[in-house]
């Protein structure tokens, strides 16, 4: 009696492809496996490059302002500068991106709004990560009472939309500037990460190596630093990208519903907010700070999408067909050596055993007398 066993289409890694996995990080650090598996992703990399050609190009274009502190780019035109509109603000030469109603230059005006929503992106990655990470930490290692107390106060400020909270924290710290609106948004956008890293900490204080650690003396701030924490990075790197897209999304929001950056200053979304109304006549004004706006935040999560590979230890790499047919060429090689190897240690073995044998010619030494006949006197008696 047979059988059947139902075939499934899902995809699986056979033994080849997963030996194939381990010769290619064979001898490798854990820094230099992340590395490889990071520079693999092509999206990846590319989104990396382009966010640090839009780094770059905001930044040198229109300089650097620091409150009075004024650091000149290589643009011949300022976000505050006036000029008169040429031909009604359609992009020429000497204004590529165009100009708004009252004659700016929309390429500085983008490039200044570019640096405000990254640095408000970076600084709400930074403060929004570290909170996150702080209660999510002494919530999953101690547990008890201290994880009821910090993830009720996480769920309250879960439960507040954060439209309201931005709309409440723009009206009121907006004209302030970029900076400190970055902190303030910082302080409220650690939710999401602190709960993940609260379950990885309850998965890994559980472990071998914890309970090794705690027999060898080790501190609970030892345990936590040095022995969990490391082994969480991957989780960590990637929501904070995800925290860090996500950040330039809601001030964008914030800015075009007016309580995010104020003027005289700029940025993106209240770029796109001032003129509003001119979508039908001059729509490059729009098309410009969109396309600025998509592009991080798409660089952003295909960096992302890349680190959780690289991080991610159960990721594995489908080997292309190439890959494959190589492995199997080397290994039949190799088969095909070590054939060639017994072969010959099998015939030097041959040829030993027939220079050691006695030759068909060969006798055996006759003892004297000892054979019938040799000693007459002997038979007869």
């Amino acid at each position: 009696m047979t059988t059947n066993i139902p075939q499934t289409n899902e995809p699986h890694i056979t033994d080849a492809e997963a030996n194939l996995e381990l010769k290619e990080v064979e001898g490798l650090s854990q820094g230099q496996i992340v590395r490889k598996r990071f520079f693999r992703h092509v999206g990846a990399v590319v989104s990396m490059i382009v966010l640090a050609l839009i780094v770059l190009l905001a930044f040198t274009s229109v300089g650097l302002s620091f409150g009075n502190v004024r650091v000149p780019g290589w643009w011949q035109w300022d976000w505050t500068q006036n000029p008169r509109p040429i031909n009604g603000g359609v992009p020429s030469l000497e204004h590529p991106f165009g100009q708004d109603s009252i004659g700016k230059d929309l390429f500085a005006l983008v490039m200044r709004g570019t640096q405000q929503s990254l640095m408000i992106m970076v600084l709400v990655g930074i403060i929004g990560a570290t909170i996150g990470i702080v209660i999510g930490a002494l919530s999953g290692f101690f547990r008890g009472w201290v994880d009821s107390v910090l993830m009720r106060f996480t769920d309250v400020i879960i439960t507040i939309p954060f439209i309201v909270i931005g709309a409440v924290i723009g009206s009121t710290f907006g004209k302030l500037g970029a900076f400190i609106l970055a902190i303030v948004l910082g302080l409220f956008s650690w939710t999401g990460l602190a709960r993940l890293v609260r379950g990885e900490f309850l998965t890994l204080r559980e472990r071998e190596f914890v309970d090794a650690a705690r027999v060898a003396g080790a501190s609970n701030g030892r345990i936590i630093f040095k022995h969990i924490l490391p082994n969480a990075m991957g989780v960590i790197i990637v929501n904070t990208t995800l925290l860090m897209a996500g950040a330039i999304l809601a001030e964008t929001a914030l800015s075009y519903l007016g309580y995010g950056v104020q003027a005289p200053d700029t940025s993106l979304g209240l770029i796109i907010s001032q003129n509003q109304e001119a979508f039908q006549t001059r729509p490059w004004l729009f098309w410009w700070p969109g396309i600025f706006i998509i592009t991080i935040a798409l660089c952003i999560n295909f960096i992302g999408d890349g680190l959780r590979d690289a991080f991610d230890p159960r990721q594995k790499r489908m080997p292309t067909e190439r890959a494959m047919r190589k492995s199997d060429t080397a290994a039949a090689d190799a088969a095909a050596l070590r054939g060639r190897e017994a072969e010959d240690a099998m015939s030097a073995a041959a040829v030993v055993g027939q220079a050691q044998a006695p030759g068909p010619d060969a006798r055996q030494p006759r003892v004297e007398g000892e054979a019938a006949g040799d000693n007459p006197d002997r038979d007869r008696g």
